[in-house]
């Protein structure tokens, strides 16, 4: 079971973006059709085959509409479900309820819609000894969210942010002369518990990088013979992650040259929403 995001990191999401959609004057259809005493049940329920993520999120939304409204949740955060399942049940007030729907179901969805294209990924490379990870891909704001939702899914987290790990791109590399340059600079600057990455688009640049012996090289854009080569060069002296041309038809393939991590930016910046419903009970 995935570790929960604490409550206090997903609010000012849920927060955001019902103010959002609730605008200058708060929900005027509900307001004009329902009355401001009538209560509701429903349930969220899945239409399709996938990874749940993201239920604290819907829980969330409705109480801060009505934070007495009873919300049980019924699945839990990376499960496996199929069209049909039941994820949550709600009862309060319908007002409330209606309102927060749709933030519910926006984010529900997208996380869910993350865990399910992950877990492809990750079954895609099963008994391999490859493991699938993020990118800082992600919806802007939204990024802890979706990490967690990767996780959720079977992934690995990528760095989080500029600042959690040195990560020498084929950019650093030119602006330093060399992937040699950059390295040493790099290790002269890193604290003891800064990882280092460096980036590297050929076996000639992998050769030059393995006596400066950064914590991983990525792989970016290699042949699938490259790929081997590479995996025979560093002779397990270094995480090696491929990164480049990876989708659900290559990912197999890419795994099995013995590469350690691969990289997926796909995971978040193209994963469908995974279609969830509120369904009055």
């Amino acid at each position: 079971m995935t570790p929960p995001i604490p409550d206090l990191l997903i609010e000012p999401v849920v927060r955001a973006a019902l103010a959002e959609d609730l605008g200058r004057a708060g929900d005027v259809t509900a307001q004009a059709c329902i009355a401001a005493e009538a209560r509701l049940t429903a349930v969220f329920a899945v239409r399709q085959s996938g990874v749940v993520a993201g239920l604290a999120c819907a829980r969330l939304a409705v109480a801060a509409l009505d934070p007495t409204a009873r919300f049980e949740i019924l699945a839990a955060d990376g499960d496996r479900v199929d069209p049909g399942a039941v994820l949550a049940r709600v009862e309060g007030n319908a007002r409330a309820i209606l309102s927060a729907e749709r933030t519910a179901l926006n984010l529900l969805g997208r996380l869910s819609g993350v865990a399910t294209l992950t877990r492809a990924y990750v079954d895609a490379v099963a008994g391999t000894k490859a493991r699938i990870a993020d990118t800082r891909k992600t919806t802007p704001g939204l990024r802890h969210l979706e990490k967690y939702a990767v996780r959720c899914g079977g992934g690995l987290n990528h760095r989080f942010g500029l600042d959690d790990a040195i990560l020498i791109k084929d950019n650093h590399v030119a602006a330093c002369g060399g992937v040699g340059e950059a390295l040493r600079r790099a290790r002269a600057a890193a604290g003891h518990l800064m990882k280092i990455e460096v980036e590297v688009d050929g076996l000639d640049q992998l050769e030059e990088a393995l006596p400066f012996a950064p914590d991983v090289i990525m792989l970016d854009n290699f042949s699938r013979d490259d790929l081997v080569r590479a995996v025979a060069l560093a002779a397990g002296r270094v995480v090696l992650e491929a990164s480049g041309g990876v989708n659900l038809q290559t990912v197999r393939r890419i795994a099995e040259s013995g590469v350690d991590v691969i990289s997926v930016g796909a995971l978040t910046h193209s994963a469908p929403v995974l279609d969830i419903g509120l369904d009055a009970a």
